[in-house]
């Protein structure tokens, strides 16, 4: 019989201690830590791989990539995060609120890999209500085989015999290993079966994905550890209560962080958004004060989107400050800039902020844009619904340059906008456009071409 161990086991970051405390010696962090039972199994640990033979040293020259193609997804918003693909030999972790439809995005994924043998496993639902949700997707796809299992030894004895090209994990806190005798979702339990896919993942150069779940702070449940062994972290984004999901590569060892995929949500499954203006522009009939329209990058890729601001009176004598998707204290930096430099008296005023479309952007370029709508809503006057703004505002009320300038005003030019404002330092040639471009140095000119009569 195996001889029983106990040990604690810290629920944010994964430390491990002999002894129980109130506070994680490692992350600082309180009331984490867990006592967890473990048993060394008389069953070794999985590994594919032929102790016999024993790896050497090759020249980094010497190293073939030609086998090291990414397999097309079907789904072109995916592929942007991924970096144009799955990568062989991959692991990919991909995190997300209960509901938010990360079970219907791999799924959809599953089905549209043809002629490719896809492992789907599965320890949440059974093969019947993935079924249902196959049918409900509207996509069939006779390569893509459903297993409904927990263990992982048995997992991996399936998946040997199957040879899959794709194996879908939904989720990791289901999984558990007959190494340890923890119970599933555990610290250890996650730690391990993440460790047996990751040697399944580089010894049979077979892709893996996982689901994983979230806390109660936005994180991936489970220990930090976790993300740092994965070679991809995927955030599914989004408010339940709308219908677009937003997915953003949080670490990625084959491509780009900064990239941005756009979904709608349907009764038949998740609609790639491939021009996200549509969204992020709201339809209306009539000018309203408070909109400006600001040209945005998300990696490569231009956004044109609307920021909204409400200035009024404060009624309760302290000011309220209020950001959605715009980081608070850059808004009070620039409220303090119209403030002191530009003589706008917005000290005793509420100023709320939001970005329409649910999404956060932390490009300084929006920074003209929202200066705008303050104004706007300020002094109750529209902003003409065919101007949109490309420039970072500096502490002393300087219009700063932004970089790639020129795909910002060609996006705009593109979706039908009149005129750009941007900074006068930008070294772009206005004539090579069909879209008037406006150089301003001094929020004060930005605010006498909008609001002077």
């Amino acid at each position: 019989m195996a001889k029983t161990k106990k040990t604690f086991f810290c629920q944010n970051c994964g430390a491990q201690s002999s002894q129980w405390h109130g506070k994680c010696t490692n992350c600082n962090e309180w009331n984490t830590i867990a006592e967890e039972v473990l048993a060394k199994s008389s069953k070794e640990k999985w590994s594919g791989q032929d102790h016999s033979q024993i790896n050497t040293p090759q020249k980094i020259s010497e190293i073939s990539l030609s086998d090291e193609a990414r397999i097309n997804t079907g789904d072109q918003e995916l592929n942007r995060v991924l970096g144009g693909g799955i990568v062989s030999g991959s692991l990919i972790l991909l995190g997300g609120e209960p509901g938010i439809g990360k079970s219907t995005l791999i799924l959809q994924l599953a089905l549209r890999i043809k002629n490719q043998n896809v492992l789907y496993v599965t320890g949440e639902e059974s093969d019947k209500q993935i079924k249902l949700r196959a049918d409900r997707l509207g996509a069939s796809n006779t390569s893509c085989h459903i297993l409904t299992e927990t263990n992982t030894q048995n997992l991996f004895q399936q998946a040997l015999k199957l040879s899959p090209t794709l194996l879908v994990i939904d989720s990791i806190q289901t999984l558990q290993t007959n190494v340890i005798e923890s119970s599933p979702g555990s610290v250890s339990q996650i730690r391990e079966c993440t460790s047996e896919l990751m040697a399944y993942a580089k010894q049979s150069n077979i892709p893996v994905i996982i689901i994983g779940h979230i806390n109660k702070d936005g994180n991936i449940a489970g220990p930090k550890v976790l993300e740092h062994m994965v070679d991809v972290v995927l955030q599914f984004e989004g408010d339940r209560n709308h219908v677009y999901r937003i997915l953003r590569a949080h670490k990625n060892r084959y491509g780009s962080t900064a990239e941005l995929g756009i979904y709608e949500m349907q009764s038949t499954g998740l609609r790639e958004v491939s021009n996200p203006s549509e969204i992020l522009i709201s339809q209306k009939d009539e000018s309203l004060s408070g909109v400006a329209i600001s040209a945005t990058l998300e990696g490569m890729r231009p956004l044109m989107i609307e920021t909204q601001a409400l200035v009024s009176s404060a009624v309760y004598g302290t000011p309220q400050r209020s950001a959605t998707g715009f980081d608070l204290r850059r808004l009070s930096m620039l409220l303090a800039v119209l403030e002191k430099r530009c003589g706008f008296r917005l000290g005793a005023k509420d100023v709320f902020l939001n970005i329409t479309g649910g999404i956060k952007v932390d490009d300084p370029a929006i920074d003209l844009s929202i200066v705008c709508a303050i104004l706007s809503s300020n002094v109750d006057m529209a902003i003409n619904d065919k101007f949109s703004f490309a420039a970072e505002v500096g502490l002393s009320g300087e219009i700063r340059p932004v970089n790639r300038c020129e795909q910002r005003i060609q996006e705009s030019e593109k979706l039908g906008f009149e005129k750009i404002f941007i900074s006068k330092y930008n070294k772009i040639k206005a004539s090579d456009y069909k879209i008037e471009v406006v150089k301003v140095a001094k929020i004060e000119e930005v605010f006498k071409a909008l609001f002077a009569s």
